[in-house]
């Protein structure tokens, strides 16, 4: 990548970040027509316990974008397949949601976030391993009735990636090498990275701090508490999964685990565009325009928030059917499917920072609405 130009504009604003404090490092990529335009890596994607300088080829952890590119791909292709269906009830997939609480959630309403699940559960408090989690998420009451309203949770694509494994018979990772890595040839996205690779890697936040904190302040149903847990990790997350509950679940879950570059990324994102997709069809990549939660409080499409949806990270200057999603490490990627453009920004917020962590989402729409301007007057 290195002939491809950097823009002046946008690597500047985001150098001033940087030096603000928001995040150590920043990787973005805009891509038109299948190709990458414009390209830059700025800061330090380590800064403890070592220092390494971010470069095109920085590996992240892209935490929640693996709820779109990875779940979300792969239930479209199995919907494409006809081995999923939207509206089927989450119980005839997973039995453990037979209860009558939990009878009207559908795969839709999962892909949605209108499940009426709670947003988060600390799982590694709920649940004695992974055997145990889909249970210990059936057995959380319902938040809101089925449909009701929008509300992000973590929870509801765990119960996806349960789901993925029922219908196939194959774990996530399985699946996603056989249905996506290896047809799109990815070499440097993965879960759960080589030790070998780990120095190749941006870093991320030094021990549990966040989530021990959440879990301080949220009630938990279980004889374990902050002070009795074991599992918290101590010094800098790098080369694992940040997310708890992925890392319980083994460094790969249906909501985090994922690990990419921007360039690749790239690649998985072209996925929903019809006319550059080597895996979907046309008439499935409609499914990530069409707003599913018509009249609620957000506007949800297949897997990604749409930019009609007030106060989105896409900023003013995408198209109310674009559509993206943001992970909590510091990452985003948002999709003009029309324009067939992609705009990925890629930084690790949590990384040599105390709490609490940025919030980068007015960065995100600056981004974007810079980029606009760029590939509209170039």
């Amino acid at each position: 990548m290195s002939n491809i130009p950097t823009a002046a504009a946008i690597s500047e604003f985001l150098r001033a970040r940087i030096a603000a404090g928001d995040f150590p490092s920043a990787v973005y990529l805009i891509g038109e027509h299948g190709q990458v335009r414009f390209a830059d890596a700025l800061g330090d994607a380590v800064l403890e316990p070592e220092i390494h300088p971010a470069n095109l080829e920085t590996i992240y952890d892209l935490a929640s974008l693996t709820k779109p590119l990875i779940t979300g791909l792969l239930c479209a292709l199995l919907v494409q397949q006809s081995k999923l269906k939207l509206d089927d009830a989450v119980s005839s997939y997973l039995p453990e949601f037979q209860h009558a609480e939990h009878a009207a959630i559908t795969i839709r309403r999962l892909l949605t976030h209108s499940s009426g699940l709670p947003a988060w559960r600390p799982l590694y408090l709920l649940a004695a391993d992974r055997n145990d989690v889909v249970a210990a998420i059936a057995n959380q009451p319902l938040d809101y009735r089925p449909g009701e309203r929008v509300v992000y949770s973590d929870l509801g694509f765990i119960v996806l990636g349960f789901v993925l494994a029922r219908v196939t018979g194959k774990s996530i990772p399985d699946l996603a090498r056989q249905e996506i890595f290896g047809p799109l040839k990815l070499e440097r996205t993965f879960f759960n990275p080589e030790q070998a690779t780990r120095t190749g890697i941006a870093a991320c936040e030094s021990g549990n701090a966040y989530e021990r904190d959440m879990c301080e302040t949220q009630p938990v149903d279980s004889d374990k508490g902050r002070s009795t847990y074991k599992g918290w990790r101590e010094g800098v997350i790098w080369g694992e999964v940040h997310d708890g509950n992925a890392h319980f679940l083994g460094g790969v879950a249906g909501h985090a685990g994922l690990f990419s570059t921007a360039t690749e990324t790239l690649r998985l994102a072209n996925q929903f565009i019809a006319s550059q997709s080597q895996l979907l069809a046309a008439e499935t990549c409609e499914l990530f325009k069409q707003n599913m939660t018509e009249g609620l409080n957000e506007a949800r499409s297949f897997g990604w928030q749409l930019a009609a949806t007030k106060d989105s990270t896409a900023g003013d200057r995408l198209p109310q059917n674009a559509f993206g999603h943001t992970g909590f490490t510091g990452t985003s990627c948002w999709i003009d499917a029309g324009h067939e453009r992609v705009f990925i920004l890629l930084t690790n917020r949590t990384h040599h920072r105390a709490l609490p962590f940025a919030n980068i989402n007015s960065v995100r729409r600056q981004f974007h609405s810079l980029a606009v301007t760029l590939l509209d007057e170039s």
